[in-house]
């Protein structure tokens, strides 16, 4: 066995991954890099987050990050080793199909922040439907500041928050705080780094013990209806909902609050 490769069978998963009450928790494993988008990182969420569509167990997904930093963006040492045009289309391409893939994803995902998340860092969380950050957790996209608009952060950035408060943190590249965050839509809920983990395990398993299809339906709904002009957003929602009304788990839900129980979901 050569070195190189002994070395890397050595080295510790960069993604970590454990399942508990049908929440599935992804954890960034590079603290050493600050948890730095490696090629084989993104690659590695990418078939986490495909191999979680298809675990009928898994409800919800934490994304989380080992160590002080939450993510610091795209391996900037990796991307300085590429030379063409073709290698960094490859590269972004890859990284908005991470993204996709989170805001496509049947299931409900919240990021779990703590330190920074900078750059394409920043983009990932704006991609979770719901971000949970520590009281001191910062968010940037401070491409700006090495000649870099941060362009393909802007995407999830500009969909998450209003056209001035991102516009401010592309155009300075200043870091915002958590707090400042909440206040533009970019966090859901702040919260003593004490608590941070605790807290977002317990709207996970909240929402885990939710219909699935109905969360399914209704996420992909509301991405979709985003994007459209009012009168067809209500005539899509209004569409959705009648088919969301005729499936089972509907049924067994409105049967289950009149007889005073549990409903029994089956995704259907």
């Amino acid at each position: 066995m050569n070195a190189a490769l002994a070395q890397r069978q050595e080295e510790p998963p960069q993604l970590l991954q454990s399942d508990r009450d049908g929440v599935r928790e992804l954890t960034l494993n590079r603290p050493q890099s600050r948890n730095a988008l490696s090629d084989s990182l993104i690659a590695d969420l990418r078939a986490a987050l495909e191999d979680a569509r298809g675990d009928p167990q898994v409800r919800a997904v934490i994304l989380g990050a080992a160590g002080p930093v939450f993510c610091a963006g795209h391996d900037l040492r990796e991307m300085r080793e590429k030379s063409g045009l073709e290698d960094f289309r490859a590269l972004f391409r890859a990284c908005a199909e991470l993204m996709t893939a989170i805001v496509r994803l049947p299931k409900p995902v919240l990021a779990e922040v703590r330190g920074m998340a900078t750059a394409a860092g920043c983009q990932l969380a704006a991609s979770c439907d719901i971000v949970h950050a520590a009281e001191d957790a910062r968010f940037a996209v401070p491409g700006v500041r090495i000649g870099l608009f941060c362009s393909t952060p802007m995407v999830a950035l500009s969909r998450k928050v209003g056209n001035g408060p991102a516009m401010e943190m592309l155009l300075t590249g200043n870091p915002i705080s958590a707090a400042r965050a909440r206040e533009i839509g970019l966090v859901s809920a702040v919260f003593p780094d004490s608590e941070l983990s605790a807290k977002t395990r317990e709207t996970a398993e909240a929402i885990a013990q939710k219909s699935p299809l109905a969360l399914a339906m209704g996420k992909e709904a509301f991405y979709r209806q985003a994007e459209m002009p009012l009168d067809d957003a209500y005539e899509f929602a209004a569409e959705v909902m009648a088919k969301n009304m005729t499936a089972r788990d509907a049924r067994e839900g409105v049967d289950a609050f009149l007889e005073k129980r549990r409903p029994v979901w089956r995704g259907e």
